[in-house]
């Protein structure tokens, strides 16, 4: 299948909803594009956006089509690649994810709705004014903030309590990514840590970016979103355990079944919930730039014991206490 194009098409959605008719009153067949963080096909990213709408009435097949452009690994420029041949498609609605793609989402149209998804500082990239008024074509939903980050790192300082020096590898070329570091630096002062970050815009970059954390003496090793998939991730974690390395991932599910350590994330589900739900007014006449950004309200700690005794880690009982899920 080719991982750049496909269309979502399903002939599964013969229950529609009972509050269904208001999307079908037309008969009008709405086109949405949607611009993924990595690539097409986006489990379970597209899935979660598929069902989200699906709830509403929005059925593929019927009186929906979904498109997907994407592209992996290749730089900002080809996120302006993948939006520029969605708004071609002459769309109802574009849902992207992620800073970069949002950005280039916006770039590539002044005139089509822009929902976003697991977006970090919107207000601070540019994306729109403010997040009770957004002001232009673009709304959504907030994601990763200085706040989770910080917490993130709590609990890895919680996990490990003698811990002094952390790894985090990042894409520095991600807006949301570069933002906020001084805020994160003074933050680990206080906690007596020391951040030390590490490059990764693709996953040519890992090897380099081992050597690093080798040579830096982390202690830990803090995972941003990256544009790697589950093998990669696979790899990080292989890397980490041999080393006696804690890891913690932060909003990418490639690190949770890859066995980190600590996964701490906003809930993925509420994302694509309300970002279906900024679709369906929009669709229904709803101007984007009168629709505040949402921030995230649920977040989950989920600690992987496996992990933990490849490591030799024993979990303080208080941190197990405040987890939302542990995996045995």
């Amino acid at each position: 299948m080719d991982h750049r194009r496909f269309l979502l098409t399903s002939l599964a959605g013969t229950l529609a909803a009972p509050f269904a008719a208001g999307a079908q009153q037309s008969g009008k067949v709405y086109r949405i594009g949607f611009l993924p963080f990595a690539m097409c096909p986006a489990p379970p990213y597209d899935n979660d956006l598929r069902s989200a709408l699906r709830v509403l009435g929005y059925v593929e097949g019927r009186n929906v089509v979904i498109e997907c452009r994407a592209a992996a690994g290749q730089g900002d420029d080809r996120f302006s690649d993948a939006a520029a041949e969605l708004v071609r498609l002459k769309l109802d609605v574009l849902v992207a994810q992620g800073t970069p793609a949002a950005l280039a989402a916006q770039r590539a149209t002044a005139t089509i709705p822009v929902v976003f998804v697991t977006v970090g500082e919107p207000v601070g990239s540019g994306l729109v004014s403010t997040l009770a008024r957004p002001g232009k074509n673009v709304t959504g939903m907030a994601a990763i903030g200085a706040h989770q980050v910080m917490k993130g790192v709590e609990y890895l300082k919680e996990s490990t309590p003698r811990l002094t020096r952390v790894a985090i590898l990042l894409d520095l070329s991600n807006p949301n990514h570069a933002m906020g570091m001084g805020e994160q630096d003074a933050a680990a002062k206080a906690m007596g840590l020391e951040l030390r970050r590490v490059d990764v815009r693709s996953p040519s970059d890992l090897d380099a970016a081992f050597t690093t954390i080798a040579r830096e003496r982390a202690q830990a090793v803090f995972l941003f979103p990256l544009r790697i998939g589950p093998p990669d991730a696979d790899r990080i974690v292989e890397f980490t355990i041999k080393n006696r390395l804690p890891t913690l991932g932060l909003v990418d599910p490639p690190y949770r079944v890859a066995g980190v350590l600590l996964f701490y994330s906003f809930s993925r589900a509420e994302q694509y919930d309300r970002a279906a739900t900024f679709v369906d007014r929009i669709l229904k006449g709803a101007n984007p730039a009168d629709l505040p950004v949402e921030q995230p309200t649920k977040f989950d700690l989920v600690i992987n014991l496996k992990t933990a005794k490849a490591l030799g880690l024993t979990i303080p009982p208080s941190l197990l206490a405040r987890a939302d899920e542990i995996i045995q």
